[in-house]
């Protein structure tokens, strides 16, 4: 089911995809450089934080008088400290020694001093997130004083207001940074798109002229982008098969009101002349005995037509039983005895198998064949009905002497009231429709049916049944 809230244009949504994935693919790289830099300025700031420490507990060990003590302390907490950073030396349940709390933050409980033989690591720095003051990272430690041994404990706090400072500007160009590479990546993937669907437009413009009266236009398949060429390849395909189908709809129609129009005229005509004077009523019993006649004619065209219809259409389902093609072939030649002694020819069968077809299909279709042998055989000569197994496939064929038909009349023998030249001379005797009705038949089957003519004018005409 198609979602109907996405835009409807290629491009566009080819840009909304590639945006989502620039989004995605930026997002998460913008967020591993934030969180990595981020990590980065908090373990520096720590770093510094324990270097203050440490260097304030190895002042205390080297100072020999308290003034000196306080002097020293304040001069390095000057040195390294930052406005907000916190800075006290006390001993344990006494008042401090020295403190600089300009913000007057009280220390956080878990800023537990270090032992005095035990360096400080990132693991002893705590942090505290006050509503009211800037987020503070603190370390402590115990040093010996080397003014009178007693132990002291130095505690420090740093202020990160410049560090959260640098984080949030570093969030604010990630965010920037992807933002900008979205639109850039969108704008650039819809130029691209549209510039790389020209060949599209041009094989819709190309597309748009093709009409009834123009079918030869063809799409441009080298024009077309490489993923379209197959479809360019099949739509061309399919207007050559729409062009031979509306050439032969156009030439059916033709030639159907040519067939037609003969009797028509005929029964007119006929009609008219009878109709010129009084007449005996035998004279009028022979004008509709004439005309029945083109009537009996105007029917087999329709029942020929509507019978090709139904099988073009596939309204004809089929049932097979299984033929003895010698048996049926032999009634065939006893059937048309007769004719073929008029003509002065002879019929002779040589067949052996059984076939799976649908007998009264079959039957029609081998009636068409051999009429048209008895029809136009050179008299004096035979003709042939062979059954038989060729590899698989059930043949049945139709061989006589006759006129040479060339090769380029054979391949269209089986077109709808098509007439090879040798017929033309006496068009009377056939609606051009019966090998038509052949090829419907074994379409039905599954089957082909094959016309072949030697030079010499052996015209063969095989049907080839399935299984």
């Amino acid at each position: 089911m198609p979602v109907s809230w996405l835009p409807r244009s290629l491009a566009v949504r080819v840009t909304l995809l590639c945006g989502l994935i620039a989004v995605s693919i930026t997002g998460m790289l913008g967020g591993n450089y934030f969180f990595a830099a981020r990590s980065a300025i908090l373990a520096h700031a720590d770093e510094q934080l324990i270097t203050r420490v440490e260097r304030l507990r190895r002042l205390l060990g080297d100072v020999r008088s308290m003034q000196e003590l306080r002097d020293q302390a304040m001069l390095l907490e000057a040195l390294s400290g930052s406005s907000g950073d916190v800075f006290v030396l006390r001993r344990a349940g006494e008042a401090p020694l020295v403190e600089v709390n300009p913000g007057q933050v009280a220390p956080p409980a878990c800023a537990v001093p270090a032992a005095v033989d035990r360096p400080l690591a990132r693991g002893d720095v705590c942090h505290s997130d006050a509503l009211d003051t800037p987020r503070m990272h603190w370390a402590a430690g115990v040093a010996r004083s080397g003014h009178d041994g007693q132990m002291v404990e130095v505690l420090a706090g740093h202020a990160l207001t410049s560090e959260m400072q640098m984080i949030r500007r570093s969030r604010d160009q990630v965010l920037f940074s992807t933002f900008l590479a979205v639109l850039a990546c969108s704008a650039l993937v819809y130029w691209v798109l549209r510039h790389g669907l020209r060949p599209l437009h041009r094989v819709a413009a190309q597309a748009s002229r093709i009409d009834p009266i123009n079918l030869a236009i063809r799409l441009p398949e080298h024009d077309a982008p490489l993923e379209l060429q197959q479809m360019v390849a099949v739509f061309n395909a399919m207007l050559d098969r729409i062009a031979t189908g509306y050439g032969r709809l156009s030439q059916f129609s033709a030639d159907l009101a040519h067939e037609i129009r003969t009797p028509v005229g005929a029964l007119i005509g006929q009609t008219q002349v009878a109709l010129a004077r009084t007449r005996t009523p035998e004279e009028y019993q022979q004008v509709l005995e004439s005309n029945l006649e083109e009537l009996n004619r105007l029917r087999r065209i329709v029942d020929d037509i509507l019978f090709l219809a139904q099988a073009d259409h596939a309204t004809l389902q089929i049932e097979r039983t299984p033929l003895d093609m010698a048996a049926e072939l032999q009634r065939i030649a006893e059937y048309f005895e007769g004719p073929a002694d008029e003509a002065g020819l002879r019929l002779q069968v040589q067949a052996i198998g059984t076939a799976w077809v649908n007998h009264a299909l079959c039957l029609r279709a081998l009636h068409n064949l051999v009429v048209n042998a008895v029809r136009y055989s050179t008299p004096g000569t035979v003709i042939q009905l062979v059954g038989m197994q060729e590899d698989g496939v059930s043949v049945l064929a139709v061989e006589n002497q006759g006129v040479p038909i060339p090769a380029e009349q054979l391949e269209r023998l089986f077109d709808r009231f098509y007439r090879a030249d040798a017929v033309r001379a006496r068009p009377a005797e056939s609606s051009g429709l019966g090998l038509a009705i052949v090829k419907a038949i074994m379409d039905l089957h599954g089957g082909q049916v094959r016309a072949s003519c030697s030079a010499a004018g052996t015209i063969r005409f095989e049907l080839r049944f399935p299984g």
